[in-house]
């Protein structure tokens, strides 16, 4: 079985594919002061089955275009968007986040939750940066140090998975470099882990095992989330998604 089919089939029925909630989204926009009486052109880049797509639609007055290359996932956000009354307000697009389908200086809001790591943090926000009018805004999530000292198992383990990480402080100073205003930021807490995505999690692998016939590659990835959980508990004071709000210059 191909890891990307395995990695489909275990998060293409969560609500979201990484840590948030509609409530993190609502607290982004506020932050940001987007105007929900405005006409807005808005990406959410990396959205996976559109948790924070459809918050958008719903508060917005916006014209949103919703990318992920997994077309699996596209596929049920549209499916949610309809049920919840706002297909108009979205459009999907299935492509990567290195090949963006818009013209220059076309958007007012850029926004990505839990993914931006995918391409580096600052490769995409200076990439990114050409996508937006000047005064567009950008919301992007990024797993962030929350402490200067960490235990040294936690700081090898992710300094391999993701060199990026860094300091909030440092984040904001990459901002500020390529060309953004800091506007806000502020840390995912505990419940958009552990009630938002690990436990709903936690509930699809009795059903995700039975799919694959309980093979060796499956119960595998069960077990490499179960490390990722048990790692985030033990040290969830160290550690989370830091949410940065910016605008360009």
């Amino acid at each position: 079985m191909d890891e990307m089919q395995l990695i489909i089939d275990l998060h293409k029925d969560g609500y979201r594919q990484g840590p948030g909630s509609d409530a993190a989204t609502a607290m982004a926009i506020d932050m940001a002061g987007l105007d929900s009486s405005t006409p807005l052109k808005v990406a959410d880049i990396g959205c996976g089955t559109g948790a924070s797509t459809l918050v958008l639609a719903r508060k917005l007055n916006a014209e949103i275009v919703a990318i992920d290359f997994i077309g699996d996932f596209l596929d049920i956000l549209e499916q949610r968007s309809i049920e919840q009354k706002v297909g108009h307000a979205i459009s999907c697009q299935a492509c990567s986040m290195e090949d963006l389908p818009f013209p220059e200086n076309d958007l007012d809001l850029i926004w990505s939750e839990g993914a931006i790591y995918n391409i580096g943090f600052e490769r995409g926000i200076t990439e990114w940066r050409r996508y937006l009018k000047t005064g567009g805004i950008l919301v992007a999530s990024e797993i962030t140090w929350l402490t200067a000292d960490r235990p040294k198992e936690l700081e090898d383990h992710w300094n391999k998975e993701y060199p990026e990480i860094d300091l909030a402080s440092a984040k904001i100073a990459i901002l500020e470099k390529q060309g953004y205003t800091p506007l806000g930021y502020f840390v995912l807490p505990e419940n958009c882990w552990s009630d938002e995505y690990y436990q709903p999690m936690k509930a699809r692998f009795a059903p995700f095992l039975k799919q694959h016939g309980n093979s060796t590659q499956a119960r595998a990835m069960v077990e490499a989330e179960l490390q990722e959980m048990e790692m985030y508990e033990q040290n969830k004071a160290h550690i989370s998604y830091g949410v940065y709000i910016a605008q360009k210059c």
